[in-house]
């Protein structure tokens, strides 16, 4: 198959398939010939419907990829062995590898997408130093979430911590494709867990609705791989581009000093704080968050 049918191929357009056979939904919006390209990277329970906000807001005339993690959306399962942040940032060098072979590069993590930004630096630092022109931290970690509390103080926070291991081997044992919850009860605990104040219904059932299809198992192993996760030497590579760190004020899942601590090993990086935003800005925020994507991909193209 040629170069030019594979790109007309709607089901190899929107199908990448990783070197150990895991077959990843990508999507693909704008011109391919854009001087950038832009890669929007989702969190934990979600998938690439995460940009659905922020997409409009984004200049039409930057060619922008999004995907679905191993074992969220419209991807494949994740493997025994594969629910790591490391093997996201793989599978995020082998797609860019893939489809976007040459020309700079802007990325954009929300939450464990942010993570797997870190780790991408880590493992793949001769990418980083050769093609990343831009990096957006949303409402992400580099770590210290083993000791998640929600937000609640004294023995209820400690609590939080203990009872998270318990609920991600809960669901790896679960051997359903997906949750099998009422989605009346996931969005009220999604508006009091991951929002601020005031969450838009369409905001909430867009949440509500990726986390339905997300893959129980892979989601209770991911939530593991989540708790472990270290990135402050991915930070270190990225010292010298152009980024922004960008969170909620009222985030229970990567609180605000979590960001603070991206911010000071980024040193010439933009730190944003949000008044009265929870943890989902891509919604919360989704104007202000892709004006701050956009600035960083203005930058780029100067380059």
């Amino acid at each position: 198959m040629t170069t030019a049918s594979r790109l007309r191929d709607p089901s190899i357009e929107h199908r990448f398939v990783a070197s150990d056979g895991a077959a990843l939904h990508v999507s693909q919006s704008g011109p391919a010939d854009s001087a950038v390209t832009l890669l929007l990277v989702h969190g934990w329970t979600q998938d690439h419907r995460t940009w659905d906000f922020v997409l409009p807001h984004l200049d039409p005339g930057v060619r922008v990829l999004r995907y679905d993690l191993r074992g969220h959306g419209g991807s494949a399962h994740a493997r025994p062995g594969s629910a790591t942040i490391a093997r996201l940032a793989d599978d995020l060098a082998e797609l860019i590898a893939d489809r976007v072979p040459a020309g700079p590069l802007v990325l954009a993590g929300h939450s464990m997408g942010g993570m797997t930004l870190m780790v991408l630096a880590e493992r793949h630092p001769e990418l980083v130093a050769s093609r990343l022109a831009g990096a957006a931290f949303v409402a992400t970690s580099s770590g210290d979430m083993d000791k998640l509390t929600l937000g609640f103080p004294g023995l209820v926070g400690r609590g939080v911590t203990r009872f998270e291991p318990r609920v991600a081997r809960l669901l790896a044992r679960l051997r359903s494709d997906t949750l099998r919850l009422r989605p009346a009860m996931v969005r009220s605990g999604a508006r009091r867990l991951v929002f601020g104040d005031r969450p838009g219904r369409a905001q909430v059932d867009s949440v509500v609705e990726q986390l339905l299809c997300a893959h129980p198992a892979s989601a209770g192993l991911f939530l593991d791989a989540i708790a472990s996760h270290r990135g402050i030497g991915g930070l270190g590579a990225l010292c010298d581009v152009p980024s922004v760190v960008l969170a909620g004020e009222r985030d229970r899942l990567c609180p605000l000093a979590h960001a603070k601590v991206i911010a000071d090993e980024l040193p010439h990086a933009e730190f944003v704080r949000y008044p009265g935003a929870g943890h989902m800005l891509p919604q919360e925020r989704p104007y202000e968050v892709a004006r701050r994507i956009s600035a960083l991909v203005r930058v780029a193209a100067r380059r």
